[in-house]
Formats: structure tokens, sequence, C-alpha cells
């Protein structure tokens, strides 16, 4: 019994012991405790951090941060009988307030959350010194995106706060409500490198909203990270020009560096100022731009698609060429009959088919492509053909995506043998079927930025670099460009540039004093109205520094319209002024159609009206 008494005795001295070590622990030695026991509230505190800066070429600052204020709230700390005087000071009325405080309690009592997002900083100056007699409202430092310049807003993108869907598909856990991200353009496809790294800062305040201390003396605290500045290869003097010479119109323009691929100009028009949707502006004005019928959230040079019209042209020659089916100086007689044509019907090399357009010379060539003798069976004959048309088209960037550095990039159409296996059947078509490819009409369709590519293309005669729209970023340097090769032997693009060179000659508005220029324009067919206007080319034709392709929609003749656009564009980029002031006050004026243009207009508009009715 002594035994057993002395053991149970030594068992309750042992718990005894634990008890009070632990409460010595609780008491003393461990500060969560002694936080809770005298009923402070530890504050969690994000220190958002600065997005990256980006820049132009020339390094002239487009995107900055500019400061705005959060106002947050922590329900239970708020006295209610200051109410009025905090109302006067927001600016907002009693419902507004009600709404906002028991949107802030329903979430937590206890936690802070936002009351007033965005208050510009030149607001929050005006009421940032009162602020302080009001237990419960704190501030917490934000940015939103400035611009130095009102341009390239849909390259650009703007940034917005994260969605709830957003956030369930980061897979990497970063994002947490509340923060910023990248919506479209450079700021989405950068998103990781732009956006910095939060920090965190732990505070005591007790029930009275005052602070008490750092928790643990900031062990527990993190910095900010600032996020990666960037450069992009855009000329912002020539974006500018661009953008005002097709502002009112409907179109694109993409103009690049044909020795690295750099994306000097990139305009969709109608755009709006990037201004609208950034910060506070965003839930004013982009519901009205976001719904507009002329979409001008709608990036034009990556995602328009239109057939190519003459343009293709180019590259039928220099397929025919290097599959030894043409020769630059062989004569061909078209006498008109073989498919529609404003070309006069007569004797066609190479430069002058390019110069003219002639479609029925092309309509010759693709068939000598297509129709190759390889079997005895047209059907099959036409197949074989065209597997090899398809192979060259895919070098040249066309029926795929080019790989450009800004998201939503379309890759266009080229058809090919299960398209029309599907449509007529297998070894059921010809060349019949599909000789409306020869001229760029039919079932392919471009994006600008491939036209623009394809310019980029017969300067180098016969690669390209990948076109891009970043220069350098600040943990990267330069970004080296990826350089393709075609497959088509440098000599076979003489023929088809001397041409190129003397259509442009050949129209007013494109040749400029001592610049040769070398395009190939389109008037590209629009089954919902008026015609498109397209232009395709370079300059000089030795050394060329620029590519270019501008479409106007609706605009007709690619004479006019785009082929002015373009040579504006270029005159400015290689002189840095304009000498044709007449040209100018064309193309801004935008008055575009000739005068059986405009009674054709005036037809169609008759009769949707009469459809109407």
């Amino acid at each position: 019994m002594n035994a057993r008494s002395f053991i149970i005795q030594g068992l309750i001295l042992f718990i005894a012991l634990v008890f009070s070590i632990r409460l010595f622990s609780i008491q003393v030695i461990d500060d969560d405790y002694k936080l809770a026991a005298q009923n402070n509230i530890l504050q969690k505190i994000v220190d958002y951090p600065f997005r990256g800066l980006i820049y132009d070429r020339d390094g002239d600052l487009l995107v900055y941060n500019t400061p705005v204020y959060d106002l947050m709230i922590v329900p239970k700390e708020v006295d209610l009988e200051d109410s009025t005087a905090i109302m006067e000071l927001l600016e907002i009325d009693h419902a507004t307030f009600e709404a906002k405080y028991d949107k802030a309690r329903r979430y937590s009592s206890i936690l802070s959350s936002k009351f007033v997002e965005q208050i510009p900083n030149e607001d929050f100056a005006r009421i940032q010194d009162q602020l302080v007699k009001y237990s419960g409202f704190y501030p917490l430092p934000r940015t939103v995106r400035g611009y130095e310049k009102s341009i390239l807003a849909n390259t650009l993108g703007y940034i917005a706060e994260v969605s709830r869907s957003e956030i369930n598909r980061d897979t990497t856990n970063y994002y947490k409500g509340g923060d910023y991200i990248g919506k479209v353009g450079i700021e989405k496809q950068y998103e990781d490198k732009l956006r910095g790294k939060r920090g965190v800062r732990y505070k005591i305040v007790n029930v009275q909203g005052v602070v008490k201390g750092e928790f643990k003396d900031g062990e527990y605290d993190t910095a900010s990270v600032p996020g990666q500045s960037i450069q992009l290869t855009i000329d912002s003097e020539l974006q500018a020009y661009a953008e005002k010479l097709l502002a009112g119109k409907v179109g694109s323009l993409v103009a690049i560096d044909p020795k690295t691929g750099d994306i000097l100009a990139m305009v969709s028009a109608p755009s709006y100022d990037p201004n609208q949707l950034s910060g506070r502006n965003l839930s004013e004005f982009g519901p009205s731009i976001m719904n507009d019928s002329l979409k001008p959230l709608f990036n034009r040079p990556l995602q328009a698609m239109y057939p190519p019209g003459s343009m293709f042209k180019t590259i039928q020659a220099l397929i025919a060429m290097q599959e030894n089916k043409l020769s630059p100086t062989e004569k061909i007689i078209c006498d008109g009959s073989l498919i529609g044509d404003h070309a006069p019907p007569g004797i066609y090399d190479v430069e002058r088919a390019i110069q003219l357009s002639s479609n029925n010379y092309f309509y010759k060539v693709f068939k000598r492509v297509i129709e190759q003798g390889d079997h005895d069976s047209r059907y099959i004959d036409a197949r074989i053909g065209m597997e090899k048309w398809n192979d060259y088209i895919s070098r040249f960037g066309l029926g795929n995506r080019l790989g450009v550095d800004i998201p939503n990039e379309q890759s266009g159409y080229i058809p090919d043998i299960q398209f029309y296996d599907r449509v007529y059947g297998t070894n059921r078509w010809a060349f019949s079927n599909i000789y409306s490819l020869s001229i760029g009409q039919g079932e392919v369709l471009v994006t600008p930025i491939q036209m623009a590519n394809l310019g980029a293309l017969l300067a180098n005669r016969g690669h390209y670099y990948t076109p891009h729209i970043v220069k350098s970023i600040d943990d990267q340097g330069v970004i080296e460009p990826k350089l393709n090769d075609v497959g088509i032997d440098e000599v076979h693009f003489n023929s088809v540039i001397d041409g190129m060179q003397k259509m442009a000659e050949s129209n007013f508005r494109v040749p400029i004093q001592d610049i040769i220029v070398c395009g190939k324009t389109s008037t590209v067919e629009n089954p919902h109205g008026m015609d498109h206007s397209g232009f395709m080319g370079f300059a000089p034709k030795e050394n060329p520094q620029i590519a270019i392709a501008a479409y106007v929609e609706n605009a007709g003749w690619g004479a006019r319209a785009a082929a002015g656009t373009a040579s504006l564009v270029i005159e400015k980029y290689i002189t840095g002024e304009i000498n044709r002031p007449w040209l100018e006050e064309f193309v801004l004026k935008g008055d575009f159609l000739d005068e059986r243009q405009k009674r054709e207009l005036e037809a169609m508009n008759k009769a949707k009206k009469l459809a109407a009715q």
C-alpha cells in the first residue's frame, strides 16, 4: 500500500509540474498568448509592390505607376457615433456608408477589408490628416497604371483586380483577393515579370485601434519586391503618327524592322485612351469600351483575318520558281479569259505580273504547281501538288501563329487536302475546285502581322526573325530573336522584288523622294460591304529598314487608303518628317472611295434599308 501511495503521489507531482511549466510558457514566454490575454488584435498589412515600368525602344517611359489608396475598415473598431463625420469626410451618403459597413461586417468584424477603393493621391492628400481621428479606418497604399502617351492601348493591355475564376486557375497559389493582374496585352503576357512580389507586415493593435508595436519585432515581416521593367521594340513617335493616320477608321497597321523582327509600330483602329481603363476609370469607361460595336478592344493586327488578295501573288511566284515550274523571264500569254482580271491582256513575266497584278498569269502559275504530272489521276495529282504547296506556305508563317509575344494571336487559315476532302470527298477535287487560291482569295485567311512579316521576309530575300515587341527585360537582358528560313533560293526573289518596285513607282501615292519603295497592293474582297484596302511592302530596296502591312476596312482599292497610309509611315520612319502634306491630308480626311465605288456603296445602303423594312 505504501508503494502504491508513493507512485500516486509522484504522478500527481509530475502532472502538477507539467502544468506549471506550461502556464509559465503561456504567461511569460509565448507572445501569442500574451497578445490574446491583453485583448489585442494581430493585424496583417500587405505591402503591394511597384509594378515594373515599360519603356519604348529609345528608353522613353510609356507606362508608370501612380499612387492610390484603399481605405480599409475593421468593423469592430469603428465608432458609429462618428459615422456622420466620416461620411462628410469621404463625401458619401448614409445609404452608401451603411451598405459598405454591412458588407465589411459580413466578411469579418475583426479582420480588415476594403471600404473605399483606389482613392486618387490628390483626394487622399485632402483627407489623410483627418483619418487618424476615426478608429477602425486605415489607408493601404496601392498603385495603378499611368501612361505618358495615349498610344498603344490594345498592345499594352490593362490591369484590374484578379477575379475569383483567375484565382481558382492559379496553380502557383500566388494571387489573393484584392491583387491586380494583367488582363490582356503585354500586361498579361509578362505578368510574372511585371507584378513583383508582395510584402507583409504584422502589427499589434488594441481594441481602441491603437498600434501597440510590431509583432515579434518584425520577425515575420517580409519586404515587397518591385516588378521588373521591360523595354519594348516600339518606336513611340512612329506609333503615335500611325495612330493619327488611322484615327476615325477601322483597320490596322504593323511595321517591322526586317533585320531584327522588332515591331516598330502596331496600330489597331479604333482604339481608346489607355488611361480610360486605369484605376477608377475602369468602372466608368470600361462598359462603354467593351460594348462598342466597333470593338476597340479587338486587337486587329493579331486577331483580324482577311483574304490576302494580290499580296499573296508574291508567294505564288516564289513557290513556282523554287519548284522549277516557272522561270523569272518566261513569257506567258494571258488573254483574260480564265478568271476576272483588272490587268490588261498581254504577255507577262514575273516582274510585269507582279507590277500589274495579273490574275490570269497567277492562275496559270498556280496550276503548274498543283498539277505537276506526278500521277495519272488529275485528282491524286492535285492532292500531291497541294501537299507540296501547303508545306511551302507553312514556311512563310501562314496558317500558323508566328509566335508573337502578345496574347491572342490568330493563326489565319490555309486550306489543306483534309479540308477539301471534307468538302468534296477524298480524291474528288482538282485544280478546278481550288483555283481561287491562286490570287489569295477562296478559303485563305491571313492576319495583318503575317503580311507585315511577309514584307520582312521579302526584304531579307528568304528569311525572317519572329516578330516580337519586347526588346529586353531587367533579369534577362536583350532577348535574341528566332531566325526562320523559308527554303526559297535567294535568286528567285529578284524578279518579285523588281515587280514590287515597279508597282510602287506606278502608284503616285507610294513613291518617296530618294527612297526606293517595294510594295504590293490588295483590294480584299468583302462579302459584307465595300472591299478592304490592303498594302504590304518594305523600304528601301537595298538595306531595308522597315517592312509594313496596312489594312483599311471598307475603303475600296488597295492603291488608295492602305498604300497612302503605309507610304506615309515609311517616310516618317526613314526621314523623320513628312514632305507630302497633300497625301497626309488625303489619308487624314479618309474619303477613299472613287465615284463608282461611292455609287456602289449608296446602292448597298439602299438595299440594306429595303431589306430591313
